[in-house]
């Protein structure tokens, strides 16, 4: 799908604040309600838009301790990719897991409590799954920057 100038504004506005109303979207683009409401349902359809949340403060719920985990599979095979990813899907501890090159097969964004919580979860849970040869951890001392927006 090609967004035009407009499209990417009404993006802009639902990846700042998708609470607000039709109406309003309407009257910061320029447009009718009917038309704002059109486009909003258009790029639903084209999977342009393919979920709303709430994010939620990591500190308010005990979760702002960031590690990235570098995991090292036994072996690179099919099985073993298959079942290493659908082990770390269970896992709620884990929010963000990418298969990447280099010298790790994947990196794991966890968000615990503390140290200790860490610790919990590194030894009863992510060691325990038999795919995994290695890890090596990083732990986060100060976001810098964080959005879920993508620039348009």
């Amino acid at each position: 799908m090609t967004l035009d100038q407009t499209d990417r504004k009404l993006l802009n506005l639902l990846q700042e604040d998708c609470k607000r109303t039709t109406k309003a979207y309407a009257a910061e683009l320029g447009l009718s309600t009917t038309a704002a409401f059109e486009r909003i349902r258009k790029l639903e359809r084209e999977n342009v838009i393919t979920h709303y949340v709430a994010l939620v403060d990591r500190e308010a719920i005990r979760r702002s301790f960031t590690v990235f985990c570098h995991v090292k599979l036994v072996q690179h095979t099919k099985d073993n990719v298959i079942r290493f990813e659908y082990q770390v899907q269970q896992l709620d501890e884990v929010q963000e897991c990418h298969h990447i090159s280099g010298d790790y097969d994947y990196i794991l964004r966890v968000n615990v409590a503390d140290m200790t919580a860490y610790r919990e979860f590194m030894v009863h849970k992510l060691t325990a799954i038999d795919q995994i040869g290695s890890t090596q951890s990083s732990f986060g001392i100060n976001e810098v920057k964080k959005t879920t927006a993508i620039a348009l």
